[in-house]
């Protein structure tokens, strides 16, 4: 898996949150999974910023099963009372079994009638120690049964995102093309089928979570050698990726995340009962 806290704005902010691989036999379904639980004080609430993977999530919760698509912009969610979340990252070869047009579900989710995985991954995260793992194995189970074994086509799609957004990932569809031995109008049509988003959006997702990773995580680095590191142009046009979609210019998500990680750090050597008001989220 990628670093943990990729895609995660305010990583300071996490209430308890676990990324856990997939097991073998849902390999080719599943990046990984996610799971935050949380317990907020009455009258508080929660939030976590999240630049999402351009991918689909499809997410357990107490209340239902829902499919979430990929996104175009920062996305939150406000966490209130006691609860939990078990997601499934997706690689493409799962989606067409479960949505015939992921376009339709950009910035948006629908609710899956899936009462049975509701159930076992419920049964799960209540049947204390180990419940993570046993979550995902009936999660995992579920998938594999509902979607099978991926066919030739499915797996072309796995490697289309791999050539996108895994390590040493391509800068340009052309150069994505190339690897895959396809067009770029193939590839197109691919990533349409399977994500929702065009090849050259992939590649801005991943670049602005790796870049707002090295933004906050190397806060001595120069933001014109992060821009040239990561393909873009210059200086300018990170800026204005930044601000495009996380709605802040570098510099000020720099300053923002080293204040929120000394709070975070002064709250864990001095904890406060009750006292945040520090909107978290858990993230895919």
């Amino acid at each position: 898996m990628v670093n943990p806290t990729r895609g995660i704005l305010y990583p300071a902010r996490l209430p308890e949150f676990h990324r856990l691989p997939a097991p073998a036999d849902a390999a080719d379904l599943v990046a990984w999974f996610w799971i935050p639980e949380w317990d907020i004080a009455p009258g508080r609430s929660s939030r976590q910023e999240v630049v999402s993977y351009p991918a689909l999530n499809l997410v357990v919760e107490p209340e239902g099963v829902s499919l979430s698509g990929a996104t175009t912009r920062v996305s939150h969610r406000d966490l209130r009372g006691r609860g939990w979340a078990v997601g499934a990252l997706l690689r493409p070869a799962a989606v067409p079994a479960l949505v015939e047009e992921p376009a339709a579900l950009i910035d948006t989710e629908a609710r899956v009638d899936a009462p049975g995985l509701l159930d076992a991954v419920t049964a799960a995260m209540e049947s204390g120690e180990g419940h993570r793992e046993r979550a995902v194995a009936s999660f995992s189970r579920w998938l594999g049964e509902r979607i099978g074994r991926p066919g030739e086509a499915a797996r072309q799609a796995n490697a289309l995102s791999d050539a996108l957004m895994g390590e040493d990932a391509a800068l340009t569809p052309e150069e994505a093309a190339m690897r895959l031995a396809v067009s770029v109008r193939t590839l197109q049509r691919m990533t349409h089928r399977h994500v929702g988003l065009s090849p050259a959006a992939m590649i801005r997702r991943r670049r602005l979570q790796e870049a707002a990773q090295l933004v906050r995580d190397e806060p001595a680095t120069d933001l014109a050698r992060i821009a040239a590191e990561l393909g873009y142009a210059d200086h300018a046009h990170l800026t204005r990726d930044f601000q495009s979609v996380l709605g802040i210019a570098p510099r000020m998500y720099r300053s923002a995340s080293a204040v929120d990680s000394a709070a975070g750090e002064a709250q864990a050597q001095h904890p406060v009962p009750d006292a945040a008001d520090d909107d978290r989220r858990p993230d895919e």
